[in-house]
């Protein structure tokens, strides 16, 4: 039994890992890690940007899409090869789900981010994805900004599965979970089955640490430097509360006898950004039942040679909320740290797939010579 397999079997979290590569799938290196204890799959464009940049496994794809004789919309290249590897690595993880009840054996695929900002939009491109995939366990990925959050419940009250990602604020987060409910019970209404639908909700952790920390070293007192690298897991724990009270009481006991199951947090940006933190600190101090940490290879090696097994994510509520006053106290606008990650998020990823568009772009030209 692996580390993995004992954060699930022993304190309820599920490990999904943070990166797909289409030579995982054939070297059956994801099998591996299934059997190592990873429950599912996370991606974004930044991801797939890299995946498809750095290797050869997609030019047959890419040279057949070429040879039809009609010009390749590198656009709908991209997502054809995104979804290409989404739908065989959600078939990886099937057994899991079945086994699971549903529960994990995911795999994400994110909508364009250029249209974080349109709720429609986002809705189309998301209904879009979801047909195209075919597949029970695939959550389609939504960003937590204003106009993502109601077409968060759009697609809840349809029946498709959402990640939410990007959250970086407790409010924010409120907003998720309250969207989630609220479709649920749209669904309910429309006669839906709400235990076929799921959701988690991305809270993003080590980008809020880089951003206060930032901050806390410009305001130099001894105050501010003292609460260096407590930002986030203060968050995040602050967040685990919310969301079993949010999943508690009689609105919830309704959906839950019709079968709906809670939106798990899930720990996302789990790698420490600061070298003079622990590498496995977004992992040991966030353990708790009903929670995922999504982790990239290197903290996922890291935490099984090395990391803390014990339940953290509740040990003290109080002081979790103490850390975050004291944050405000020493002067971090905290709504404004919120603010700026979820700009920087979007536009991060907005400007990979603006990448991989234009790898794929010039991949297209060299074979069409």
């Amino acid at each position: 039994m692996t580390r993995l397999h004992e954060l699930y079997d022993r304190f309820g979290q599920s490990v999904w890992l943070d990166n797909l590569e289409r030579r995982w799938l054939a070297s059956g290196e994801l099998a591996r890690r299934i059997e190592a204890g990873v429950r599912g799959i996370t991606s974004n464009p930044t991801i797939f940007a890299k995946a498809m940049a750095g290797s050869d496994a997609y030019d047959e794809q890419i040279r057949a899409a070429t040879r039809s004789g009609v010009p390749v919309d590198v656009d709908e290249l991209f997502w054809q090869l995104a979804q290409a590897d989404v739908g065989d690595a959600a078939d990886l993880f099937r057994p899991v789900y079945d086994a699971s009840g549903g529960l994990d054996g995911y795999v994400s695929l994110e909508v364009d981010p250029t249209l974080a900002s349109n709720t429609e939009e986002t809705v189309a491109a998301a209904r879009r994805l979801y047909a195209a995939l075919r597949r029970p366990n695939v959550y389609i990925k939504v960003p937590a900004t204003p106009e993502g959050v109601p077409a968060i419940r759009q697609l809840i009250g349809d029946g498709i599965n959402v990640n939410v990602t990007l959250i970086f604020s407790l409010q924010r987060h409120r907003e998720v979970m309250e969207a989630y409910l609220a479709g649920l019970e749209d669904l309910r209404t429309a006669g839906g089955d709400v235990g076929s639908v799921l959701s988690v909700a991305s809270f993003f952790v080590s980008r809020v640490d880089s951003e206060v920390d930032r901050r806390l070293e410009a305001i130099g007192s001894a105050d501010a430097t003292a609460l260096r690298g407590k930002a986030a897991i203060a968050q995040a724990q602050v967040a685990y509360q919310n969301f079993r009270t949010t999943f508690s009481g009689s609105r919830w006991e309704a959906l839950a006898a019709a079968g709906a199951r809670p939106q798990r947090p899930l720990w996302a940006s789990t790698s420490t950004k600061d070298p003079s933190y622990p590498d496995t600190m977004y992992v040991d101090e966030l353990i708790g039942p009903d929670t995922v940490n999504t982790m990239p290879e290197a903290t996922m090696t890291a935490f099984e040679d090395h990391g803390r097994l014990e339940r953290s994510v509740d040990r003290d509520p109080a002081a979790a909320e103490a850390t975050l006053a004291r944050l405000i106290e020493v002067g971090v606008d905290l709504d404004d740290v919120v603010e700026q990650l979820e700009h920087e998020g979007v536009a991060a990823f907005a400007k990979s797939l603006d990448e991989v568009l234009d790898t794929l772009g010039a991949e297209v030209d060299g074979l069409a010579r």
